[in-house]
């Protein structure tokens, strides 16, 4: 891995919105993209907007609207989690969810060194990963300030290497006009 690029090794879950209730639970909107995955995890970590992070067990799990509404052990009044509106939760590596062969967390490709596969010539480095209906979108910063945005399909994207830290592309005719 190069010195340039760390996994990361923590991912979003979650951002903490309001109490729900009055008997501690809290409503969470999830950044992940499968919620459902909250049923699985025993635990979470809580950054809040102010105090010190710290390691929540999870109780119950349940499913209101938009939200995931969680139950943490111990935290049992509306007093007890106002404090952490805004606040966000967090699952480390080791809890996160598996990948198939092929799949990075978004996480990890941001920052990625964009590579010429033909030449080898740096073009840029990843800013952002959009998902759209069809293939991800990766945005890239050029090495001239522009941006690019790179289609993540097999004819452009020949190989990422999170743990060298960059991506390599083919530099397809129209794509940095």
């Amino acid at each position: 891995m190069s010195q340039e690029q760390k996994l990361t090794q923590e991912f979003r879950v979650g951002v903490i919105a309001k109490p729900h209730g009055v008997h501690g639970e809290v409503n969470v909107f999830p950044t992940t993209q499968d919620p459902a995955r909250f049923r699985e995890l025993k635990e979470v970590i809580l950054a809040p907007p102010r105090g010190e992070r710290r390691t929540l067990t999870i109780d119950s799990v349940k499913f209101v609207s938009k939200f995931v509404v969680l139950k943490f052990h111990g935290i049992d009044t509306v007093e007890d989690v106002e404090r952490w509106r805004s606040g966000e939760l967090f699952v480390t590596r080791d809890n996160a969810t598996p990948l198939a062969e092929g799949e990075y967390y978004v996480a990890d490709v941001i920052g990625l060194k964009v590579l010429d596969a033909d030449s080898g010539e740096e073009l840029g480095h990843i800013t952002d990963v959009i998902e759209t209906g069809a293939n991800d979108v990766y945005e890239m910063r050029r090495s001239d300030g522009r941006t690019a945005m790179l289609p993540a399909i097999k004819d452009c994207v020949k190989r990422i290497s999170i743990e060298e830290g960059f991506m390599e592309i083919h530099v397809m005719k129209g794509l940095f006009d």
